[in-house]
């Protein structure tokens, strides 16, 4: 009798930790200010000098979308086991995860139009464009699980091959939308670098079972083509989009971001010894779990729970405008940033987000 594989603590680590570090994101360095149409968010980030380099530690999507291959490719396999079709997998995930966005995204429509017709509130739009413009990268991922059967023939059929054209098609998309001002180019990497670093997770175990000193190898590949890339003059050096710059690496995505992937998966690979130590004990394997139960619930609700807490700190304490740019106080106050709306988000997390998905249920395990 075979045991059962052991579990991969650090993947679910690694997973809720990308979307914790959203969420806080969010919380922390977004600045909300009140426009004649309605709010209108910006960044300390457009204010300050050299903290955009933060920027490639805390994006952390590149990261999340390659630990969702890892994911995808294991719970294919252990479907193919039971005898479940690809298609019939691919549409219980995509279910499984679009379900809880629509209702949300159902519930502040509803909200939105109800409140634009009793109040004649117009602005009432934008906030709610703010509250569920954090879900795209979700619809992002519902698009790569759908094309799943795609990336797995190209993963079968080219192995490795299929990154580097991934990562070709982005370079040349970044020609043609920069060199030849054709802007409209740059939305296809949105499936192109969000595609390559989701087809990078099926290398996961290939790239684990490398020896430590690749690992480093990996990481200072990422770092010098982040350097060369943003210092070419070419790309922004911020991760994330920032008022000024003359565009951004995010929305959509440039070839930077292929760099980033590259330099945190070897990031990750050198903190692994260390970080399975930590998780390995008794007490952060809790935390761990507790962490990976709530992660997607948070993220789901956490723009929710930022909204009430700005409505109820503009009842109680009337219009908060922040300083721009940010004062030392505006600093100084970031704990508290994070403090309300999580307050806030966890009754919406116990109200409605409590009940979980089979799926949720039985989490995806790996061998090492």
């Amino acid at each position: 009798m075979t045991s059962p594989p052991r579990r991969d603590r650090y993947v679910d680590w690694l997973r809720a930790l990308s979307l914790i570090v959203v969420v806080v994101w969010h919380w922390a360095f977004t600045i909300l200010q009140w426009k004649p149409h309605g709010p209108e968010p910006t960044s300390p980030l457009g204010f300050t000098s050299g903290l955009w380099i933060l920027t490639w530690l805390l994006q952390v999507l590149p990261l999340f979308f390659y630990v969702g291959g890892h994911v995808h490719l294991l719970s294919w396999g252990r479907a193919c086991e039971r005898g479940t079709g690809l298609g019939r997998f691919v549409w219980r995930r995509l279910r499984s995860l679009s379900l809880p966005a629509l209702a949300l995204a159902g519930a502040w429509i509803a909200v939105g139009a109800v409140v634009t017709w009793a109040f004649d509130v117009p602005w009432m739009w934008r906030v709610v464009l703010l509250v569920l413009s954090p879900l795209w990268f979700l619809g992002v991922y519902l698009v790569l699980i759908a094309l799943l059967p795609v990336a797995l023939l190209l993963h079968r059929k080219y192995d490795v091959l299929a990154l580097i054209w991934l990562g070709g098609a982005a370079l040349v998309v970044d020609v043609v939308r920069f060199r030849y001002d054709v802007e409209w180019a740059g939305w296809l990497n949105m499936i192109i670098v969000w595609g390559l670093a989701h087809q990078a997770g099926f290398f996961y175990d290939r790239i684990v079972a490398l020896p430590r000193r690749y690992d480093a190898g990996i990481l200072w590949t990422g770092l010098f083509a982040l350097f060369g890339l943003v210092y070419s003059g070419i790309y922004p050096g911020s991760m994330v989009g920032v008022p000024g710059d003359k565009w951004s690496n995010m929305a959509p995505p440039t070839f930077v971001i292929v760099a980033l992937l590259i330099f945190q998966i070897g990031l990750v690979e050198v903190l692994r010894p260390a970080m399975e130590r930590v998780l390995d004990k008794p007490g952060w394997q809790r935390v761990n779990a507790v962490i990976n139960r709530f992660a997607l619930p948070l993220f789901l609700f956490h723009t929710t729970g930022m909204a009430i807490a700005l409505g109820l700190s503009w009842w109680l304490f009337g219009s908060l405008t922040p300083e721009v740019p940010p004062d030392v106080w505006w600093w100084l106050e970031r704990p508290l940033a994070i403090a309300g709306p999580l307050l806030c988000t966890l009754p919406v997390i116990y109200l409605f987000g409590r009940r979980r998905t089979p799926a949720e249920r039985s989490p995806d395990t790996s061998t090492r």
